[in-house]
């Protein structure tokens, strides 16, 4: 399991893309689960056991595991559509919080992306996202600035990326 974490907007969606086609480009099945698809504004980090429970033991135990998605569609978040998610030789766990302190026994690798700059990453949030979750967005960086200063996630990278 390779985890790639980081700030928002630092491109971990961008680099877990790359390197899910790239393995796939090499034969090697593999399976991308992002921690978007579990956290919400107001719950960034605490839906963990759902991840755990749903994919982490089952595909370490060998079986398919499966998760259901937060659907953003009407713009405030909902339990949305199944996904499941077949044993890989590889999985690529991404987003905010993938390589947290409780998850780093399970891990073959973690890879921290820093992304620049706060406001950097802002502006890159808000060109995804829209203006109207600048708000939101801004909010979140404070927490994840927290979060990630008590995780110590950047210092226990195997791989660092700016």
């Amino acid at each position: 399991m390779l985890a790639i974490d980081g700030p928002s907007g630092a491109g971990k969606s961008t680099l877990a893309a790359e390197v899910v086609a790239g393995l796939e480009a090499c034969g090697c099945r593999t399976e991308l689960v992002s921690t978007d698809a579990f956290a919400t504004w107001d719950d960034p980090v605490a839906w963990w056991p759902r991840l755990l429970d749903g994919v982490l033991r089952p595909l370490a135990a060998g079986r398919p595991g499966a998760y259901r998605r937060m659907d953003w569609t009407t713009g405030v978040p909902r339990p949305g559509e199944i996904v499941r998610v077949a044993v890989p030789d590889v999985l690529v766990l991404e987003g905010v919080s993938s390589g947290r302190t409780s998850a780093r026994s399970l891990l073959s690798h973690l890879c921290w992306v820093d992304g620049g700059s706060a406001a950097g990453r802002l502006a890159r949030t808000v060109a995804r996202d829209g203006a109207a979750a600048r708000g939101e967005l801004g909010r979140w960086q404070r927490f994840e600035h927290g979060w990630f200063a008590v995780d110590g996630t950047a210092a226990a990278a195997g791989t660092r990326l700016s």
